[in-house]
């Protein structure tokens, strides 16, 4: 489980194939911030841009971890095929504080940003989320985006699916990788785990009382 609060942005430095097909995954190597692997171990997991991974290897004196990504995992997530940079997110501990919200690291689905301009000292983040996880999306819900936790400012649903609006302080550009979207950049979307079990619970009732 993770939180939405990115504790180090990172930088794929390297990506392996791990075999001679598109049905086969990628190794990357990870390169992060001095110190950030100082309580990390073979085995844990790492939400890489919201998707959650699991340190194959670990050089932490290097500042460098492997994890393997599967193909399907590729296919169903963005940036972590290329090289670039990464918001990380260590596993939640039982004993830390839940500052954004209840996280899986399970993507969703992707969503294309529509507008990302600078509107006085914060930032307009406008993100066509596709029709899937459009009902899940509320005015003042949450939503995780590229593994961040935000808040929803207002829903507009389109043909397609529905646009989220969302205001980020500069604090948030500053120290995750939002600062790199451009019009048109795909994002890693991750529907807040409350708003599933309620859809979940309202079709059952529905389909029972049909």
């Amino acid at each position: 489980m993770f939180t939405g609060i990115i504790t180090g942005v990172g930088r794929i430095a390297a990506v392996h194939d791990l075999g001679s097909s598109s049905s086969y995954g990628k190794r990357l190597v990870i390169e992060t911030p001095t110190g950030y692997l100082d309580d990390v171990g073979l085995g844990d997991s790492i939400a890489l841009n919201g998707a959650c991974m699991t340190v194959t290897t670990l050089d932490a004196p290097a500042l460098r971890f492997t994890v393997d990504v599967s193909a399907e995992s590729l296919a169903r997530t963005a940036g972590l095929a290329d090289t670039g940079r990464v918001n990380l997110e260590k596993a939640l501990r039982a004993h830390d504080r839940l500052g954004g919200h209840i996280v899986s690291g399970h993507v969703d689905g992707l969503g294309h940003v529509q507008r990302f301009e600078q509107v006085g000292e914060s930032w307009a983040l406008d993100i066509l989320a596709p029709t899937e996880l459009a009902r899940y999306m509320a005015y003042k819900g949450s939503v995780t985006v590229q593994g961040v936790s935000l808040t929803v400012n207002a829903v507009e649903d389109v043909a397609g699916g529905c646009v989220i609006r969302i205001n980020l302080i500069p604090h948030t550009v500053e120290h995750t990788t939002l600062g790199d979207l451009r019009q048109g950049s795909p994002v890693n979307l991750e529907i807040d785990t409350i708003a599933r079990y309620v859809e979940r619970m309202l079709r059952l009732d529905k389909d029972n009382n049909a």
